[in-house]
């Protein structure tokens, strides 16, 4: 994931702790005397500068013009995150609150991702993602409506829950007994099935119907049918708390950085490669400044982790993006839980 890492002694190891440590709590730089006090090791302050020196030397630290002090560089926080981060765990207070607020009673599949990425924000204070799975729950409901000359509303129900309102183009004075045909048509054929299960049969279906069907219903069902199996029928990702990411904007060029991820998140390519990543490997994937290449926004870090079906298949991922400095400790357990907790539910 990053450049080959040098290997550290024990005093440069913890010393490189404290530094990342102190950094990510507060943002500031970090100095051999705030070092010196918080070590349990005897050293000097001279000793600590000295060791300091190394590390920036080694591309693990820097130090900004205005301190004296040092913060980590993006292979500095890697070498925390990989091997000297301490996971923090979550109580099970947190657990059954993250539970009760994924799975309360009657809420759709939406419904529950939805707050799933509320409750990653609200625990992160960072923006909360989670990439929905391509719906294959079956359709209780289908429906026309006519809206204007032109043009109609398809409303698709699943079984879950889940609500869906289209608007489709339809041929110049569309009667009323049309509509309630096309949708007799389809209601006959596609409810009960997945909307995948239909398309198969659909096509077979209105060849084969096409004498009995007028030519303007056989248009509104065409109309239809490329509506349920279009892009509605694929994944989405689902952001909450975005507002957050601009609480650690200290300059012109942070903001720059925020507009580009919040264009990066409306699209479609950026979705498939979070699920992706989660995909490529076990567990939580931790991807961070410029070689994220998810958003291909430097600055930001991304904690992800995939969910999976009753069939134990990776249908979709949990995550939250935020600035490097977030805190992986806290972050890591709240994606990984939460993670679980989806997966039960989606199964």
């Amino acid at each position: 994931m990053s450049r080959s890492l040098p290997q550290l002694n024990a005093r440069s190891s913890e010393i490189l702790r404290q530094i990342i440590d102190g950094y990510l709590e507060t943002g500031e730089p970090v100095g051999s005397r705030t070092l010196s006090r918080n070590l349990d090791l005897d050293l000097s302050p001279a000793t600590i500068r000295n060791v300091m020196a190394d590390l920036q030397d080694a591309g693990l630290l820097f130090s900004p013009h205005t301190s004296a002090g040092r913060i980590p560089t993006e292979a500095g926080l890697r070498m925390f995150v990989d091997g000297l981060l301490e996971v923090g765990h979550l109580t099970d207070e947190e657990r059954k609150a993250i539970e009760a607020q994924c799975a309360a009673q009657g809420r759709s599949v939406q419904q529950t991702l939805n707050e799933a990425s509320r409750v990653l924000s609200g625990l992160s204070n960072a923006a909360g993602l989670v990439v929905a799975p391509k719906s294959d729950s079956p359709l209780r409901h289908i429906e026309f409506v006519s809206l204007a000359p032109g043009r109609a509303l398809v409303v698709l129900v699943t079984e879950d829950g889940s609500v869906e309102n289209r608007i489709v183009e339809v041929p110049p004075g569309m009667p009323a007994s049309a509509m309630v045909e096309a949708t007799n048509f389809l209601s006959a054929r596609m409810v009960g099935k997945t909307i995948e299960q239909a398309q198969r049969q659909l096509a077979a279906e209105l060849e084969t119907h096409r004498r009995d069907l007028d030519d303007l219903t056989r248009k509104l069902v065409e109309a239809g049918m490329a509506t349920a199996t279009g892009e509605g029928a694929e994944a989405a990702l689902i952001v909450s708390g975005t507002e957050r990411l601009l609480d650690d904007v200290q300059a012109v060029e942070d903001l720059e950085r925020v507009r580009t991820l919040y264009d990066a998140l409306e699209t479609k390519e950026s979705w498939f490669k979070l699920l992706d990543a989660a995909r490529d490997g076990e567990g939580v994937q931790i991807f961070i400044g410029s070689e994220n290449e998810l958003f291909s926004v430097a600055g930001c870090s991304v904690v992800v982790a995939p969910y999976r079906n009753s069939e134990q298949e990776i249908v979709g991922a949990v995550g939250v993006i935020g600035p490097t400095r977030i805190n992986y400790a806290r972050i890591i357990p709240v994606v990984d839980y939460t993670a679980q907790v989806v997966g039960r539910l989606m199964g």
